[in-house]
């Protein structure tokens, strides 16, 4: 499909502010499904647009929302150098928790209202935004969620003060949800991924595993880690699971 890709939404979320979201939508007038893509901890860079784009192109709306809206000015994106990395890091770990929700809360509920969405929502995320959509999809209007390579869940150590309570609520997963794992990412070990399945097997949540010979950020399609082969099959078992979930 032909898209829109300059869209933006700027979406009020209470007690810090407003929240620059990018929006990607089919050119052809209709109602779709709602995808809300969390970024790394660069927040809207170039292959997260494209990776936006992809999706919306099989028939979304995809809605990106700048994570760090409080810290930075709207637009702001941080380069995949030292000095971006590092300030990333350093706002992944000063964000409260509790702000990460309440932005994730406000989103899904701008992308339900958007005149070309249909109210079927789902999420998606990479690194830092894998852990987002999975905590986002434990709000009950999210059908299914796609996490890439989602740090500091095993840990627990998202957030201000590095005290995340991911692990405990995976009870309330109603949606869902999909893991995909590379198994040469060292954000991530083996121990990490065991721990994280075995809580998704003592609540009894709707899920499937994937684990591939991957490193981190393999998705992103700059730089040496980015493997075309297992972005393609990636995008196929996410678009399968938002064909099964969303209409």
């Amino acid at each position: 499909m032909i898209l829109r890709s300059d869209e933006t939404l700027d979406v009020e979320v209470p007690g810090t502010g407003t929240m620059r979201t990018h929006l990607f939508r089919p050119a052809v007038e209709g109602r779709y499904p709602g995808v809300l893509l969390f970024s790394e901890i660069y927040q809207v860079t170039a292959p997260i647009r494209r990776l936006a784009a992809m999706l919306a192109g099989q028939g979304y709306v995809v809605a990106v929302p700048e994570v760090y809206h409080e810290y930075e000015p709207a637009g702001t994106v941080l380069a995949y150098d030292p000095a971006g990395t590092d300030r990333g890091n350093d706002l992944k770990f000063t964000k409260p928790i509790a702000a990460y929700d309440a932005d994730a809360r406000a989103a899904l509920t701008a992308l339900a209202a958007h005149p070309a969405c249909t109210g079927r929502l789902a999420t998606f995320g990479v690194c830092l935004g894998g852990h987002l959509a999975f905590r986002a999809a434990l709000d009950p209007r999210v059908s299914a969620a796609a996490c890439f390579y989602a740090t500091d869940i095993h840990s627990g150590t998202l957030g201000q003060g590095r005290a995340d309570d991911s692990l405990a609520r995976m009870a309330e997963l109603q949606g869902e949800a999909m893991f995909v794992w590379g198994r040469q990412d060292p954000h991530v070990p083996y121990a990490g991924r065991e721990a994280i399945r075995t809580r998704l097997e003592a609540v009894g949540a709707r899920y499937e595993w994937h684990e591939v010979n991957g490193q981190h950020a393999f998705l992103r399609d700059e730089g040496p880690r980015y493997d075309p082969a297992l972005f393609l099959q990636a995008m196929d078992w996410t678009l399968a699971l938002f064909r099964r979930t969303l209409f």
